[in-house]
């Protein structure tokens, strides 16, 4: 009884050192295999054929580059590098890579006339955190890169811009030897007579406002067209114009054309330099100055031509509110929908534009005018009939249109 109790504790004890032999053994072996396992991956099969050349249509600034996909890129590869160098031995730098499946790189960093080298690196599983197992293609080289004179892609661009061309110098060809082309009526501009003729039966001013926008805005160049078309009839009927302008070049111009159409029609001493007059560049600071003459005058007639922008309701409404006949035009869309509530009648868009063609009836301006306006019919039937061609055959004609 006294050797058992004696031999009992020695082999719990021989017990819990084998148990704790094992558990140690548990633990390193799957670390040992994993080791193994890492240490003897191979790494994939190294893409071959690389080739780089100049990308075609462009300014030399990139580099198309393609290889073969490695034999191992469905099981093995991970990612494929492409790495470049102005020597063949190198130092080779990263440029970009691409994921696997995927045999196609362009370069847009390189630089028209300069010699490179290419080689690509397929990418395996990793060993650490910065390192992988890889392969790397043989190098190639030297590309060089250039720019061409024309995008053969664009060469749809290159025959509508030949097609419009035509069609207007033969439209000015024609205004200039003294054939007649139709021009559609625009109502807003026929009612200006209209309304310059109520303000002189009230014995009124008209007030003219030609925009916010500076002498380099097309806009402001077709309102102040206009303006001389008005400050004639103003000055056949000796009723007073008013001019507020927001940019000191507009006031010149404008005060300059307001001064020649009354020279024009025989009235010089009839213009007054105050007629037109400076404001204030602000923008609210502008339609705020121009309401409370508006309130103060209660003109007969407001006519607003040019650019636009959250003053327009400001300035529209509280004409509206003095019971003046308004006639605006603009081609800045966001404001139209104002004139067009508030206004009695409204130039939209390239109505304004087309207004001072409309109101000279100069051969160069009514040919342009003509000439654009053909160009877009045939554009616009050019789509129509692609339409039916791509919907009907298996034609591609989407080449006609493509802008890019």
């Amino acid at each position: 009884m006294k050797v058992a109790r004696a031999v009992f504790p020695l082999v719990i004890l021989t017990l819990a050192l084998s148990c704790n032999l094992m558990a140690q053994k548990m633990k390193i072996e799957p670390a040992l295999d994993t080791a193994t396992q890492v240490i003897t991956q191979q790494p994939p099969i190294a893409p071959l054929n690389l080739f780089a050349e100049d990308t075609p249509d462009d300014a030399g600034n990139s580099m198309d580059i393609r290889w073969d996909l490695s034999a191992d890129d469905s099981a093995d590869v991970t990612n494929y590098q492409v790495l470049r160098s102005d020597s063949p031995d190198g130092p080779f730098v990263v440029v970009g890579g691409t994921t696997k499946g995927q045999g196609s790189f362009t370069d847009n960093t390189v630089k028209p006339g300069q010699k490179y080298y290419y080689k690509i690196v397929a990418q395996g599983a990793p060993l650490t955190d910065s390192t992988f197992v890889s392969s790397e293609s043989t190098v190639f080289g030297p590309a060089i890169s250039s720019g061409q004179w024309f995008n053969t892609r664009r060469s749809n661009v290159l025959l509508w811009t030949l097609v419009l061309s035509a069609s207007v110098i033969f439209f000015i060809y024609r205004a200039k030897s003294g054939g007649k082309l139709y021009i559609r009526k625009i109502a807003g501009i026929d009612a200006i007579d209209e309304a310059i003729g109520r303000a002189t039966e009230m014995g009124r001013k008209v007030f003219y406002v030609p925009g916010i926008n500076d002498m380099d805005d097309v806009q402001t160049l077709a309102s102040i067209a206009i303006l001389g078309r008005v400050a004639r009839i103003a000055a056949e009927s000796d009723t007073y114009l008013e001019v507020p302008v927001s940019k000191s070049l507009v006031l010149i111009t404008a005060r300059e054309t307001v001064k020649e159409s009354y020279s024009k029609v025989g009235r010089p001493d009839s213009f007054r330099e105050e007629q037109v007059h400076y404001v204030t560049d602000d923008q609210f600071g502008y339609a705020a100055a121009i309401d409370g003459m508006v309130v103060r005058e209660q003109p007969a007639t407001m006519i607003y031509m040019g650019a636009f922008y959250a003053e327009s309701l400001i300035l529209a409404e509280t004409g509206n509110a003095a019971g003046a006949i308004q006639i605006a035009g603009t081609a800045m869309p966001a404001q139209l929908p104002f004139f067009v509530a508030a206004c009695d009648y409204t130039l939209i868009g390239e109505e304004l534009f087309a207004a001072s063609a409309y109101l000279s009836r100069e051969p160069k301006l009514l040919g342009s005018l003509k000439g654009q306006d053909v160009g877009k019919a045939l554009f616009l039937a050019s789509i129509i009939l692609g339409i039916i061609i791509e919907i009907v055959t298996k034609v591609d004609f989407q080449w006609l249109l493509r802008v890019s």
